[in-house]
């Protein structure tokens, strides 16, 4: 079937919902990462209903169209990009909270909520969604399930998958299956809202989402600011403050390269060359007796700390963390990675990207969620294509994380980045496997083909 009959099967069956336009069909062949398909898709179906969705399947599976998922375009792993003879299937206009159970403390939503507005909502009911990616201003909640996103609060909070009690999924064929459950507890047969989470759109469309919350956090929260000479002593500082057995909401670390990067983007005062930093948040209601012995560690530890005298000061510190993306585009094209190894091994991985940086002669700005171990290195290049010599050292720096017992990626997910070393992560026979259930989904291989399993 033509390019041209499948299109008029969609415009026949879901009206205006169909978009052609030049421009919109040339944004959804990118995300955020910056990395773009090599061709056009057919056309972008807005879906505003359940109903919206199955038909785009329906009509992708007799017509054997593949259809890649997309919600707002802020992943990092060019796992929702599209390409050539692709039907974009958006989820973005399905933003309806439709259910908020304080008493059973969950909330069922559509996917195309964004996690600030969902938590703006929610505040009303004295409750809210942990998981707090960098992007939760545009980020959707359909994308934090797809991709596993996680975030700053993670190691107090968990990630999405600790957030997550079911998802509404509508498979290849266009059935709808109501995955999971809305009781804390159930184990019932295969646990597969776990498997849909991460999966990356392969298995099928996330159309709602029941949702765990949490009662929101009594008493004001507490920030503080650390120094360090250079970045593997605040590394080897945020893990002294996790073996005190201390808990904070959020520890990040950000080196000399990404903070110098955030201070000229945001117009403050130049950092101390060389030096990285700590911001480190605590909630609840020992924040403050939590804050005091953290800052207590940290200086022990080398650090020169301060601490935020009110929430405004806090919340302007961490501005200066969830600027970085932005920074790192003033610098050029940008490889954005993101690999994790145990908390104890962090100052090991810095250690070994300073050997990469000497090794390739490049220089690699890092920041990373030091309370969980999970590092964003950025590969700075001169666009458009990634040169060699850049995915050298990126192997170089997957493969350095292997080694320390550490992932591929702790939040990103896999995407077209990163496929070609999933399997030196899995091994083969678990490759294999995932490809296998991969298949039991989408028989046909129609969703978000290319992505994840390398062809």
């Amino acid at each position: 079937m033509t390019d041209e009959s499948v299109v008029r099967r969609l415009r026949d069956a879901l009206g205006d919902r169909v978009d052609t336009r030049t421009d919109v069909l040339e944004d959804a062949r990118a995300d955020k990462s910056g990395h773009a398909s090599a061709g056009v898709p057919l056309a972008i179906v807005h879906a505003a209903s359940v109903a919206d969705v199955q038909a785009t399947m329906r009509i992708a599976t007799e017509t054997r169209t593949p259809v890649v998922t997309r919600g707002a375009g802020t992943g990092l792993a060019g796992g929702a990009n599209a390409g050539r003879g692709e039907i974009v299937l958006s989820t973005l206009g399905m933003a309806r909270i439709l259910e908020v159970r304080p008493d059973d403390l969950l909330a069922v939503v559509e996917p195309g909520i964004l996690n600030a507005d969902l938590n703006d909502a929610l505040a009303e009911h004295g409750v809210w969604w942990a998981p707090d990616p960098a992007s939760r201003a545009i980020a959707t909640v359909g994308g934090n399930i797809a991709t596993g996103a996680g975030g700053l609060l993670c190691a107090k909070y968990g990630v999405v998958r600790d957030a997550v009690l079911g998802v509404d999924l509508v498979l290849a064929d266009g059935r709808l299956v109501h995955l999971g459950h809305r009781s804390v507890k159930g184990v019932t047969g295969l646990d597969l809202t776990s498997l849909v989470i991460g999966s990356e759109g392969i298995l099928g469309v996330i159309v709602g989402a029941t949702l765990k919350l949490r009662r929101l956090v009594p008493g004001a929260v507490h920030t503080i600011a650390a120094t360090f000479a250079d970045v593997r002593t605040a590394a080897a500082a945020s893990a002294a403050v996790t073996a005190s057995g201390a808990q904070p909401a959020i520890m990040e670390l950000m080196d000399a390269a990404s903070l110098a990067a955030v201070h000229a983007l945001l117009e403050l005062d130049p950092p101390t060359p060389g030096a990285a930093q700590l911001t480190i948040q605590t909630d609840g209601p020992a924040a403050a007796a939590e804050a005091k012995a953290i800052a207590a560690v940290l200086h022990e530890t080398g650090g020169a700390v301060a601490l935020a005298a009110d929430e405004v000061e806090g919340e302007h510190l961490l501005s200066i963390r969830r600027s970085m993306h932005p920074a790192m585009e003033t610098l050029g094209m940008t490889l954005i990675e993101d690999v994790a190894v145990p908390r104890s091994a962090l100052p090991a991985m810095f250690d070994e990207i300073a050997r990469i940086e000497r090794e390739y002669g490049i220089v690699i700005p890092t920041v990373a969620h030091a309370g969980d171990g999970n590092l964003h290195p950025n590969f700075v290049f001169e666009g458009p294509d990634v040169p060699p010599h850049i995915w050298d050292a990126a192997d170089a720096l997957f493969r350095a994380a292997l080694a320390l017992g550490g992932t591929l990626t702790g939040e990103h997910g896999i995407g077209v980045l990163k496929r070609r070393w999933l399997a030196d992560e899995l091994g083969d026979d678990q490759w294999t496997l995932q490809r296998d259930i991969a298949r039991v989904f989408d028989p046909l291989g129609l969703l978000n083909p290319g992505k994840v399993f390398a062809p």
